[in-house]
């Protein structure tokens, strides 16, 4: 059997941020939706 390195939670969640901050489009869009979500919320 192979063993295959299973990479842990906190390697993930780097590779995501890298990846956004090198997209500021999808960034913006995120931010976007959080405010959206915010808003309605205070309503």
């Amino acid at each position: 059997m192979r063993k295959t390195r299973k990479k842990s939670f906190e390697e993930l969640v780097k590779e995501n941020k890298q990846q956004l901050l090198q997209d500021r489009e999808a960034l913006d869009l995120l931010e976007e939706r959080w405010e959206q979500r915010i808003l309605k919320r205070l309503d």
